[in-house]
Formats: C-alpha cells, structure tokens, sequence
C-alpha cells in the first residue's frame, strides 16, 4: 500500500513534508490523505437547537457523535452527505454541513456582539454564517468575495441559514479601502489545499502543482498585509489556510509579525487537546493533521499591539 501512496503523491509534496516534519510524521499526513473523511456538521443557532437536531437525526436513525470542543459540531457515523441532504432540517438551513477543521477559526476568532467583524474570503458561506450565529446576528459582518459564481453562492447560502447581519461586498480583499477598519478580522486565505488532498481523486499529480503553492503565497501575503492594516489597534484577527505548508502558514505570519506592533496571540479554548495536532514553528499557531474525522489546517491568532 505504502508503495501505491508513493506513486500517487506527487514528488515534490513528500520531500516537502518530510523536510518540514520528518519522515514518521509525514507518513502520517500520507495516510490521512487515504482516509475517507466521515461526514461532519454544524447546528446553526440562528434557526434551530442542539436538542432538536440530535432528536431529529435520531428520528430518522442516523447516528452522530459529538465533538468535545463545540456543542454545536457532529459527527455523522451511518450515512453520507446524500442523506443529510434529503433531511428537512438541512433544506430549512437548520445545519450546515461543514468540516470539522473549518469549524475552528470561527471559534478561535471568538467573534463579539456589537463588533465590526470582516470575513475577507467568504464564500461559500459557512463561516460567515457561523459567525452569524455566534454573535447570534448582533454584529456587523462584512462578508468579501470578488467572483461572481461564489458571491451567488455566499448570498444563498447566508439567506438559507438567516445570517442578516452580514453585508456582502463584491471586492478584491487585497483592494479594500484603508478607509476601512474593523475590531475582528477573519482572514482564511485562498491555498493550495495540502490539507484536504484525497489520494482517491487520482488527478492529484495534475491539481496540486508547485506553482499553484507559489501563487497561493503571493496572495496570502498581500491578503494578511491588508488585513494588519484595516485591523483595529488593540484587536485580533485570525489566519487560517486549509494547506499544512510553512511556506503557507509560519513563512506568511512571520512575516507581518513586529514586537509591539503586531505579535501571535495564544490559542485557548476548551477541549483543544482533542484536536490531532502537528509541530508548527511559531508557537501558539495551530496545525491540525488530516485523519479520517479532520481535514489539515493551520490557524494562527494575530494581534495588533499598535
């Protein structure tokens, strides 16, 4: 088996993973690259209720699991997305199905009634709408996408799940005016998806190439350059990518951080010591590793002193 993975990964992603992490770290991301990940959820809060879901998929016997670090996160253990999506609760906008990992920048933001809020990269949605709700529709979201296929589908999906606090603005984020400022920004940045491969898509080789990670930093320097500048003195913001490359996550924060200006601030929330977690050169930044259950993801909490 280990003989097929190598064939399929392309050369460059294993030399770049067993320079970063090792070879017994990296066979690890590799074999998180076959799993079929199970298919995870999110109770929106805005429309409906923990109780009432868990009743709702016990009534039509799907079985679930609950992670310890949300209440409102399940893991589906019987069916796959197809049958969620048949489920009235889904066609209401009651739950959104989301994976695990992109449901913690939201979460790690810790997103504050009453706060000007920028989400820069939001389409589809389902962290805008999750912020939405944490704030329980009493902030001012503002919710940025430039093309105009995934504004319909922010759009959609925002008014699906009565996220209406939230403002769409059809814009470039690395073009927003400096006029701007806001108290929290969520920056969760265009990647190359190095943590979301699936050895099973086969076109790997063809997909996930060297210059896609090139162009990927080159916007997500000047995304987080941007967010610094628009970000409140004394406020946080989050970065966070689907990829579990330093040239994406460490390399880029490095980058904007300045001692008393703009420094990482420590991620805590309860039950972080579930997460499967990888080695990060920054300390207090997260990586989470690929499995069956978690897609690889990176998030960093930045402040900005001054």
């Amino acid at each position: 088996m280990e003989q097929d993975i190598t064939k399929i990964i392309p050369k460059f992603l294993k030399e770049k993973l067993e320079k970063q992490y090792g070879e017994e770290i990296s066979k690890k991301i590799i074999e998180g690259y076959t799993k079929k990940r199970k298919v995870t959820l999110r109770v929106n809060t805005l429309k409906s209720s923990v109780e009432k879901i868990e009743e709702e998929l016990r009534k039509n016997g799907i079985e679930y699991e609950k992670v310890k670090w949300s209440k409102e996160a399940f893991i589906i253990k019987n069916v796959r997305e197809k049958e969620i999506q048949a489920l009235e609760i889904y066609e209401k906008g009651e739950i959104y199905l989301q994976s695990l990992s992109s449901m913690l920048p939201p979460i790690i933001l810790n997103p504050k009634e009453g706060k000007d809020i920028l989400d820069m990269a939001a389409a589809p949605g389902g962290k805008t709408t999750q912020i939405a709700a944490l704030v329980n529709n009493k902030a001012n979201i503002t919710a940025c996408e430039i093309n105009n296929i995934r504004v319909e589908r922010l759009k959609y999906n925002l008014e699906k799940q009565g996220a209406k606090c939230v403002y769409v603005m059809q814009v470039d984020s690395r073009k927003i005016d400096d006029f701007f400022s806001f108290d929290q920004i969520l920056l969760d940045a265009p990647c190359s998806g190095s943590g979301t491969l699936k050895l099973e898509n086969g076109k790997i080789n063809e997909n996930f190439t060297e210059k896609l990670i090139q162009k990927s930093t080159k916007s997500q320097m000047a995304l987080l350059r941007k967010a610094i500048k628009i970000l409140k003195p004394g406020q946080e913001m989050v970065y966070s990518t689907c990829s579990i490359l330093q040239e994406e996550n460490e390399n880029i924060v490095k980058n904007v951080l300045a001692p008393g200006k703009v420094e990482i601030t420590p991620i805590n929330f309860q039950e972080k010591e579930e997460l499967p977690l990888l080695p990060t050169k920054i300390e207090e930044t997260l990586c989470v590793c690929p499995n069956n259950e978690y897609e690889g993801f990176f998030i960093a909490k930045i402040k900005k002193v001054k």
